[in-house]
């Protein structure tokens, strides 16, 4: 089996993911825009061949390095690169090339937040009110039936980029002058609690894997207020997130792919809300916090799933995983080295954050897990505590 892998070095923590196809017996082939000597030893001793191209924003290098790849090892049968960025590449490479997978003519359906609204929808998911909005004019008229606050966003974007929270007509005002040149939708605000539903799926769309987190606060107000974060697992599934997590599932025809479904849980009620759908991993260091939680090698099981059609770890949620994460702007009680002599045995893994994650999850993560949580509640606590 040949599966190629888009830029298979980024992020730094996915490299075991072209390690476990070459544990499986495939063929892992990457192609990126770094250079073959800035690999890892473990990716470049993982993958069976390496295609540099100058930009993987340029279509017709990464074409022809597809082409390359086919010549050289046959028929390729699989290209990921769990990348939210990469998700348009990809599905026009499995158009042209003819393979399993997300195409050009499904893509709209998981990239565009109105698209997956109706989506929602259609599985009897609750949603918030709200619709794509050209001009200040279909703003207004919105707000009049949802009432302030509202949130605005790109139709297709990702993460928290270009994401406001409205409050008044002046803030309207401001948001449409420097809005860019692009379809946003704008939905009443939801106050309530962040939780996602995350997984893999087979071939047939079978869950074979399935797991939740709760999150501190929503990414848009980590970014814009610059605050930290922590996220944890549960242990046990709250039953209303998993049948609307299963549901959504379901009604975008998840097939052999991990996905990261959020929904808001309403605080003056309790209810679920869909928030959106993600056909990928959860970022940051979610895949690894699957395998603290679980005792599993998600990235072997996932080359299992592939190749084999088979997932074969047994799995129960043995602990509780949750990644606190600090920023360096904050002054923080303890220092980091008084953190890791804290945490103790609950400290699985620490580590600096790339650049280009800081804004979402900090500038140095920790993973503690326990199957306790108010182990973990006194670990953010040592974390996040701050100078008053």
């Amino acid at each position: 089996m040949n599966v190629i892998h888009f830029s298979p070095h980024f992020p730094d923590n996915y490299y075991p993911f072209s390690v476990g196809l070459k544990q499986a017996g495939a063929n892992a082939l990457g192609i990126g825009d770094a250079p073959y000597e800035s690999l890892r030893p473990e990716l470049q001793g993982a993958l069976t061949e390496y295609y540099r191209v100058d930009s993987m924003e340029d279509y017709d290098q990464v074409l022809r390095a597809v082409g390359y790849l086919t010549h050289r090892y046959g028929k390729i049968d699989r290209i990921d690169s769990f990348n939210e960025h990469w998700l348009d590449l990809e599905a026009r490479i499995r158009t042209d090339f003819n393979m399993f997978g997300l195409k050009t003519d499904t893509i709209e359906t998981v990239k565009r937040k109105s698209k997956m609204k109706e989506r929602f929808q259609q599985a009897g998911i609750a949603v918030a009110r709200g619709r794509v909005v050209r001009d200040i004019d279909a703003g207004r008229a919105l707000i009049r039936e949802t009432g302030y606050p509202v949130v605005a966003k790109p139709d297709r974007g990702v993460g928290a980029m270009h994401t406001s929270r409205i409050r008044s007509d002046a803030e309207l005002a401001a948001f449409f002058r420097i809005k860019p040149d692009a379809d946003f939708i704008m939905e009443e605000f939801i106050d309530g609690d962040i939780m996602s539903f995350d997984g893999l799926t087979d071939r047939d769309g079978k869950i074979v894997f399935c797991t939740g987190h709760a999150y501190m606060s929503g990414i848009m107000e980590t970014v814009n207020e610059d605050d930290h974060i922590y996220y944890c697992s549960f242990r046990e599934l709250p039953v209303d997130l998993e049948a609307a997590g299963r549901a959504a599932v379901k009604a975008f025809d998840v097939r052999e792919r991990f996905f990261h479904i959020e929904f808001f849980r309403t605080r003056k009620d309790g209810k679920i809300v869909a928030l959106e759908v993600n056909m990928r991993p959860p970022g940051g260091y979610t895949t690894d916090m699957f395998n603290y939680a679980n005792d599993i090698d998600i990235y072997r099981e996932w080359a299992n799933v592939i190749v084999l059609n088979e997932f074969r770890a047994a799995y129960s949620r043995k602990y509780h995983c949750c990644y606190i994460g600090r920023k360096n702007g904050k002054h923080y009680v303890r220092s980091h080295d008084q953190v890791v002599r804290e945490l103790g045995s609950l400290l699985v893994f620490h580590t600096p954050v790339s650049g280009v994650f800081r804004p979402a999850i900090g500038d140095h993560g920790y993973l503690v897990r326990s199957a306790d949580m108010d182990e973990i509640r006194k670990s953010i606590q040592t974390v996040h505590e701050t100078e008053r």
